[in-house]
């Protein structure tokens, strides 16, 4: 108590009394102690009122009040004062009794010494200092709690409510004090809440646990949380428990099953996805469509499930279009459980939080799985109509032509084996050329069947610089051909035999249109399609688009005619020349790719045809010469392959590169190694050709040595039988022989990690 003066009021009568405890305050204290001294009740009352003391030494025998009275007309005055009660030796029990209502402490008159004195009045006034701050605390817990929507509780081991705030469904607090849960809801719920409490009770673990309670009018439910109560010897006297109204949550959530039920109702396959591909939902369209119950699919990556390797890229550029620009559509195949290949037509929709970040991708699946063969069937049928009976036609005659010349050059090369340079050089030209020719008709034919390649990510590029060598060497001389194509051409999603195709088409009419020679120009830039550029023309979409140019110096369309020159059999060419079906097959190829054609043409200045087609969104796919692998890390490969060379090369390959080598020759030498080593080997590199035991019976024997080895089958000749095969034994990749050191560690890589 040093450096503060305090205050105390002294209520006492007998003057002894109040001499020794002015003496003894004196003596053994250096603080300033202003004493008030009083000898009547009414008199202490009154400096109550005026005045605000630190500590109140009362005795309970006064004249104008004796006892109980006296203590609790000063309690009820000083609430906020320590008491330290002055007491003889004959009212011990009336003192005790005050210390229970709210005494700070009690002296023995006759024992007081002067350090007592003072421990006393120090004490009573720390405790009246800590009692006051615990109240505040208290007060501030209980407006916390009132202005929460948390309702907490204590009940003890007979589960009889002890303790109680924010009292919940309407009850008071003393509705509810000494009650059990039977006694307030109804006897199921009840029943239900007693079990968590009992089992908490029984194994002194808490517990969490979402509960509805009836209210008689309708169903509430809360999110409780029951710890055990424990006393200062840590035994378990009872539970706390915590819950939180959360009604309007699982209105909610059912809301959302509602609208769940009927998405369901749909036949589209409707499927959300988080940013990692992983499944969060899978309607029952879903289920049907694809035959994944949704409970298989939940957590796990949808391309696994519904995707071959060929269209990986395509859902790359898919979701990263999705995140640029928030929706993407198109045409995927996808697989079932049962590995049937469908068709979709997949339309991808970005789906935010609140803050507007990305957190998952709608997906709406619609099978055109029969839309596309019927496509598919007609396409074919036309072109058998149009191109297959004058590609059979001309094919015959074609042959004929060709292999006298192909025979005669052979012929003539045996014939005259000291010819000159200059001869052999053109006799081999002259064969070479109609070998080509021989091949132009066969792809001719192919084509005429309908044999038909899958739509792929394609560079237009490509395709031009090779009709273009082709028109180089078959047109004459006096038809100089031209190209333009850009290096940063975007890519485009077709097929390519079709797209080449067109442009055979194109040209080949630009041809005709030159008998006397002239300039034909092939040109290919990337245009960005505006609103006002689609207003104009109605086949046109907003977005990008690759346009390529065929431009002939040659006769010209003219205008009376060129509205009809994309009508089936509309030929200008005399009887025999011409079929009329070029134009209208080309026009048909490109709008099946999502594009339009364009012709401007003059009579004596020429014609140039624009083919437009849509960009895909993706960037060129690499191939695996382009890409950089990691090095190893020490793992072990066990190498398996009878090809000594191949074992060599391979061995040099992977340790040069921080990888370690078992080598084995047949499998039965493999799976010896394995068992040996198979706590160290990292991934097993099996040739499905071997001595002895064959790969795939190796591999299904690795297999059940350790269901989760990691095998990379290799092959350089490999039957429809064997890739069926490693298929049902489950190996990781596959890599065809002869593949390249970059092939073999990015494998590794892809395998490992």
């Amino acid at each position: 108590m040093a450096g503060k003066t305090i205050k105390v009021l002294l209520v006492e009568d007998n003057p002894g009394d109040v001499f020794l405890l002015q003496a003894l305050l004196t003596e053994v204290t250096t603080t300033v102690v202003d004493l008030i001294t009083v000898e009547r009740l009414s008199e202490a009352l009154n400096s109550l009122r005026q005045d605000i003391f630190d500590v109140i030494l009362l005795d309970l025998s006064l004249p104008d009040s004796q006892g109980w009275d006296t203590f609790l007309a000063v309690l009820h005055r000083a609430q906020a004062t320590p008491i330290i009660i002055l007491t003889g030796t004959d009212d011990e029990n009336l003192t005790i009794r005050a210390m229970q209502e709210g005494a700070q402490d009690y002296l023995i008159k006759g024992q007081v010494t002067g350090d007592v004195l003072v421990r006393s009045m120090r004490y009573a006034i720390e405790r009246q200092r800590i009692e006051e701050a615990l109240r505040h605390s208290e007060e501030r817990f209980r407006v916390a709690l009132q202005n929460s929507p948390i309702f907490v509780y204590n009940q003890d081991r007979e589960l009889r409510y002890t303790w109680v705030y924010n009292p919940f469904l309407g009850f008071a607090v003393e509705e509810m004090l000494g009650k059990r849960d039977e006694d307030l809801i109804d006897p199921g719920d009840a029943q239900r809440l007693t079990q968590i409490k009992i089992s908490v009770l029984n194994s002194c673990i808490s517990t969490r646990a979402e509960v509805s309670i009836y209210t008689g009018q309708e169903t509430r439910y809360y999110d409780l949380t029951v710890e055990p109560l424990r006393n200062e010897s840590q035994e378990i006297v009872g539970i706390t428990c915590a819950s939180i109204d959360i009604s309007e949550r699982k209105q909610a959530e059912a809301k959302i099953h509602e609208q769940a039920a009927l998405l369901d109702i749909t036949t589209d396959a409707i499927c959300v996805r988080d940013l990692e591909n992983q499944i969060l939902f899978w309607s029952h369209g879903a289920e049907t469509l694809y035959g994944w119950q949704a409970s298989e699919v939940y957590g796990k990556n949808a391309n696994e499930i519904l995707l071959t390797e060929q269209q990986l890229p395509d859902l790359e550029a898919a979701f990263l279009q999705v995140i640029n620009q928030g929706k993407w559509q198109g045409e995927l195949t996808t697989v079932s459980k049962q590995g049937q290949k469908i068709v979709v037509s997949s339309r991808w929709s970005l789906v935010s939080d609140e803050q507007g970040r990305p957190k998952s991708i709608l997906i709406v699946d619609t099978d055109i799985t029969e839309k596309k063969l019927l496509e598919t069937k007609l396409f074919r049928t036309q072109r058998l109509e149009s191109i297959g009976t004058l590609a059979s036609g001309i094919a015959h005659d074609l042959n004929n032509i060709l292999t006298p010349i192909l025979a005669g050059a052979q012929l003539l090369a045996l014939k005259f084996p000291d010819a000159d340079d200059r001869t052999q050089l053109l006799l081999e030209i002259l064969e070479t050329n109609a070998r080509r020719g021989s091949d132009l008709v066969k792809q001719v034919l192919s084509f005429a069947r309908g044999v038909q390649g899958k739509r792929i990510n394609l560079q237009l590029r490509h395709i031009i610089v090779e009709v273009t060598k082709i028109l180089r060497e078959t047109f004459p001389k006096s038809i100089e051909v031209y190209t333009d194509i850009p290096q940063d051409l975007w890519m485009v999603s077709g097929d390519g035999t079709q797209l080449h195709q067109v442009l055979m088409n194109l040209c080949v009419n630009a041809h005709d249109a030159m008998p006397d020679g002239g300039l034909l120009q092939i040109c290919a830039e990337n245009l960005l399609i505006d609103d006002n550029y689609a207003r104009m023309n109605l086949e046109a979409h907003t977005g990008p688009y690759i346009v390529v140019s065929v431009t002939d110096t040659g006769s010209g369309i003219a205008k009376d005619i060129i509205d009809r020159i994309f009508e089936p059999f509309f030929t200008t060419k005399p009887i025999g020349q011409g079929t009329g079906l070029g134009l209208s097959t080309a026009l048909g190829i490109i709008k099946s790719h999502g594009g339009f054609l364009s012709v401007d043409s003059e009579l004596a200045k020429g014609t140039c045809f624009k083919v437009y087609l849509p960009a895909a969104p993706q960037e060129e796919t690499f191939t695996s010469e382009n890409l950089v692998p990691l090095t190893g890390n020490g793992e072990l490969i066990l190498v398996v392959d009878d090809e000594p060379a191949i074992q060599d090369i391979t061995k040099e390959s992977l340790e040069t590169n921080n990888y370690k080598t078992l080598i084995a020759s047949d499998g039965i030498e493999a799976i010896a190694l394995y068992a040996q080593h198979m706590d160290k080997i990292s991934v097993v590199l099996m040739d499905l050709m071997l001595p002895a035991l064959d790969g795939v019976t190796a591999i299904r024997t690795l297999r059940k040595i350790n269901p989760q080895v990691k095998i990379v089958a290799t092959s350089g000749l490999m039957s429809s039988s064997k890739l069926t095969a490693i298929g049902s034994v489950g190996v990781s990749t596959f890599l065809s022989k002869p593949y390249t050191v970059n092939e073999l560690l990015l494998t590794l890589e892809k395998v490992l990690h």
